[in-house]
């Protein structure tokens, strides 16, 4: 397979850093093709403006979706938004390496989707969830969180886990056409044990190892 990884950590060396190596270095040794994109170490923008194109359809008003429109069209998109683009449609699996900050997305990585999940090139005219355009593709949120499990259960005081990751899991990856696989979620990793991070790692190395049999989820309607 052809796989994305994408992480989104200020921190090279943190847990998620530590996923990411480890997924990376897994998925090689079993003769898959990765690809990756360190938003921090590439110093990615996360902010949208025209330099996300070369090419200009309205110069007096910028409608972002317009302008993504006519660059699908014209071939009209900056080069390193290409370039992830490029990344992006190549991968038979993308997987996102992140903490979950405010019941979301780091901003770098929210960033990296406005500007590179753009209309016309992996979504609109009518290719949405079922007929999208990542149809047939699969997706995996690994994550970390700073509160324990308990606290992400449907009785916890931050409530379930899975509506928190729905906006992510059902309002980018499906809608874009993206079956999604089970989540990847470390709980507290800063309060485990070396030993409890290190099991945490090896069970991650060992799901990889056979990530291209598993199902998809069913993520839900609202």
């Amino acid at each position: 397979m052809n796989i994305l990884l994408v992480l989104a950590h200020p921190e090279r060396q943190s847990f998620n850093g530590a996923m990411f190596d480890t997924a990376a270095a897994t998925l090689r040794s079993a003769g898959h093709t990765v690809a990756t994109s360190d938003l921090y170490r590439m110093n990615f923008d996360p902010v949208s403006s025209r330099r996300n194109f070369t090419s200009v359809k309205d110069a007096g008003y910028l409608k972002l979706q317009q302008e993504e429109l006519h660059a699908s069209a014209t071939g009209g998109f900056a080069a390193e938004i290409e370039q992830e683009i490029a990344k992006v449609e190549a991968a038979d699996l993308m997987i996102w390496q992140f903490p979950l900050w405010w019941f979301g997305l780091p901003a770098i990585l929210k960033g990296w989707v406005d500007r590179v999940f753009a209309m016309g090139r992996t979504y609109g005219n009518g290719r949405i969830y079922d007929s999208g355009r990542f149809a047939g593709r699969r997706a995996l949120l690994s994550l970390t969180t700073g509160g324990p499990e308990a606290a992400y259960r449907p009785d916890g005081f931050n409530g379930d886990l899975g509506v928190i990751l729905k906006p992510i899991q059902r309002g980018i990856l499906n809608f874009t056409g993206f079956s999604v696989l089970a989540p990847q979620v470390c709980y507290a990793p800063v309060r485990a044990e070396d030993a409890e991070r290190a099991a945490w790692l090896a069970a991650w190395a060992a799901r990889l190892q056979a990530v291209e049999r598993e199902e998809a989820v069913e993520v839900g309607r609202y």
